[in-house]
């Protein structure tokens, strides 16, 4: 037996294949799951940049503030409810002969904005049909309880000073608190 191996008369030449005779791509299933997994990786990487970056820039609401001057008492006539507060600051301004009180202009039901009817001499939400009387007090509707009073008070050059970070409740018997009444003839 010869010595094939030594000779090299039957050791097969390694074949070279071009591109267009191994339908050779650009890309291999190995390099595409690759770039894939990498864009994946940055895709997360990118929006949770972006969520940390949102996280440093809290949302703030920025509130008027809540306190405010109505001005002079002499304003205000004897008798009547006063709206001119109502869309800036939410506020009814209410004048009886014995002094003045203010009510927030928020239903109690579901926190719509009541309107005030002079004719029929009541506050009527228009989103249930949840009607006040004038000092507040709820007579119809799905309201469950009063219209909600806030602080009044005169400042010291003579106005009339509404501060609504501080609230009376009826059911409470806060109606009845210095600040939820000003007692002042004008």
């Amino acid at each position: 037996m010869a010595d094939q191996g030594t000779t090299g008369e039957n050791r097969e030449e390694p074949v070279i294949a071009t591109p267009e005779e191994s339908n050779a791509t650009l890309w291999s299933r190995r390099d595409f799951f690759c770039l894939a997994g990498w864009c994946g990786i940055g895709a997360g990487l990118g929006i949770g940049g972006v969520a940390f970056g949102r996280f440093m820039f809290p949302r703030v609401l920025f509130e008027p503030e809540a306190v405010f001057k109505a001005g002079q008492p002499e304003e205000y006539p004897v008798g009547t409810v006063s709206e001119r507060w109502k869309q800036e600051e939410g506020v009814w301004i209410v004048h009886e002969p014995e002094g003045f009180y203010a009510l927030l202009a928020v239903c109690t039901h579901l926190g719509c904005t009541p309107n005030w009817l002079n004719t029929e001499n009541k506050f009527k939400c228009p989103c249930h049909g949840s009607g006040f009387r004038r000092d507040g007090i709820n007579f119809e509707g799905p309201a469950p309880r009063p219209l909600e009073r806030v602080k009044i008070d005169v400042a010291e050059d003579g106005q009339l000073v509404i501060d609504k970070s501080v609230q009376f409740r009826y059911e409470r018997g806060d109606w009845t608190k210095p600040g939820a009444f000003l007692k002042l003839k004008v």
